[in-house]
């Protein structure tokens, strides 16, 4: 027997962009359900950027008693040979995301948000089925939402499976790797890599580019390949991986001049990039327009369907768990009537490398090739007198601005800490600061912080520290 329900709004996957529009629907009064397949907070909250985080923040730590052990820190610190149970660190990931995924089920609830845990099957832009632990459910729906997200890339030569891992899989690791390979050095690849570095595995990574993070702009680049020189992590740059040997663990590839490289490996990451989600539950019946493998939608959220809508990982790039939740908040406004529109000023970007890497509006180059006159600040963190007392000062900020009225159009900065800082980069596009705004506010002192205002006021050509 097949239950009947229906609702008003009807969301299709509970990531941090599908959560959101539940909640955001249920306080302006939508009748809302929300279908997730596994558990909601989706890939970000379960398997991503927060349990990732937590992996990165534990070989943070070892690696730095790892080096008081060595006798050798400047502030007097001296530790026994200290030892990780990985197992133990996994757990305790684990039960931080529990928390925090209970914490999301709990808000749900609160807000009269009925979630139904199960895999959906889209019949038409009004109908989906849904398979759950009672059986089979048809929602009938005004509005059907669709926020699916997306999934890691798997090589056609190299699948997923035994000692081949995704980023999924290697942030459940029961052992240090002693030899750990990462195919891809995009921001995925180098933040696991890093992590997997500093707990102790010998490190390559293997990318097909000519240089690390191709993404962000070389000058950022630079203090990553110093620290991943100083932590011993091999690189093979301009090299297309040909397949992987499982009976004898060897990794094999083709270098510049088609040289051959090979080795063997624990556990292989591959870390290629994500495509969206959008096979295996009927999509496909609504023929909607599409960008490559993305949805394609406009600056309201909408697709070519008239009320199904799109938001987050399967709309395209960037794929953020922020700008899912700024999707959410556009396009459930316009549900309700109001009139929203996603146009961003800017939306940030984090690399959770060592050092951290944070982007926010244009760069200098992009602003060139914009055909923009623009002057550019940069102070460094290493006359930064907080950095200093952090042993931190790798690094710098840079500010980028329009040369006729100081219209700021970008900050980048690269250092310990920086993501902290990136949340008022956003803002001072979001309010069309001018460099002016930022020099004359006044910044705590001693602080990270402080570095913007020192960046401003060298683009204004009165810099005081440097």
């Amino acid at each position: 027997m097949t239950l009947q329900k229906s609702t008003t709004l009807l969301i299709v996957g509970g990531g941090p962009g599908g959560y959101v529009a539940a909640l955001r629907a249920a306080q302006q009064g939508i009748a809302t359900v929300l279908v997730e397949g596994s558990g909601v907070g989706g890939t970000c909250l379960n398997v991503g950027c927060i349990p990732s985080k937590a992996l990165i923040h534990a070989s943070a730590e070892f690696h730095r008693a790892t080096r008081y052990g060595q006798k050798t820190s400047p502030l007097g610190i001296t530790t026994a040979a200290p030892s990780i149970d990985l197992g133990q660190t996994v757990a305790w990931k684990d039960a931080m995301v529990s928390k925090l995924t209970s914490g999301v089920n709990g808000l749900l609830r609160k807000a009269g948000v009925e979630l139904i845990q199960g895999w959906a099957c889209i019949l038409d832009g009004k109908t989906v089925e849904v398979e759950h632990s009672e059986g089979l459910m048809r929602v009938q729906c005004e509005h059907l939402m669709l926020a699916t997200g997306s999934q890691a890339v798997a090589l056609p030569h190299l699948p997923f499976g035994g000692d081949v891992l995704s980023s999924t899989q290697a942030l459940s690791l029961a052992q240090v790797p002693t030899r750990f390979a990462v195919i891809g050095a995009g921001y995925i690849g180098l933040e696991l890599g890093m992590a997997y570095a500093r707990l102790g595995s010998q490190v390559t990574i293997v990318e097909a580019s000519n240089r690390l993070l191709p993404g962000y702009d070389a000058d950022l680049v630079k203090p990553v390949e110093a620290s991943l020189k100083a932590l011993g992590v091999q690189l093979q740059l301009s090299c297309s991986v040909k397949g992987f040997e499982a009976q004898t663990n060897t990794l094999s590839w083709t270098g510049p001049d088609s040289a051959e490289g090979r080795g063997q490996f624990d556990k292989v990451l591959v870390a290629v990039g994500r495509h969206p989600f959008t096979k295996g539950f009927g999509l496909e019946s609504l023929q909607l327009a599409m960008n490559g493998k993305a949805i394609r939608v406009d600056d309201q959220c909408r697709t070519s369907m008239h009320q199904v809508w799109a938001i987050g990982d399967v709309t395209g790039e960037p794929m953020l768990a922020h700008r899912a939740m700024a999707q959410a908040e556009v396009a459930v406004d316009v549900i309700a009537g109001k009139n929203r529109h996603f146009m961003p000023a800017s939306i940030p970007a984090v690399c959770f490398t060592d050092p951290e890497i944070v982007t926010a509006g244009i760069t200098p180059e992009q602003a060139t090739a914009l055909g923009i006159d623009c002057i550019t600040g940069i102070f460094l963190f290493a006359a930064n007198g907080r950095a200093m007392t952090m042993e931190a000062s790798t690094g710098f900020v840079r500010v980028v601005a329009r040369r006729d009225n100081h219209a700021i159009l970008g900050w980048q900065a690269v250092g310990e800490g920086v993501a902290e800082l990136v949340s008022t980069f956003g803002l001072s596009l979001e309010m069309q600061s001018r460099l002016e705004d930022i020099a004359g506010t006044i910044h705590a002192h001693p602080s990270l912080g402080e570095a913007l205002q020192e960046a401003a006021f060298h683009a204004l050509g009165r810099g005081l520290h440097r």
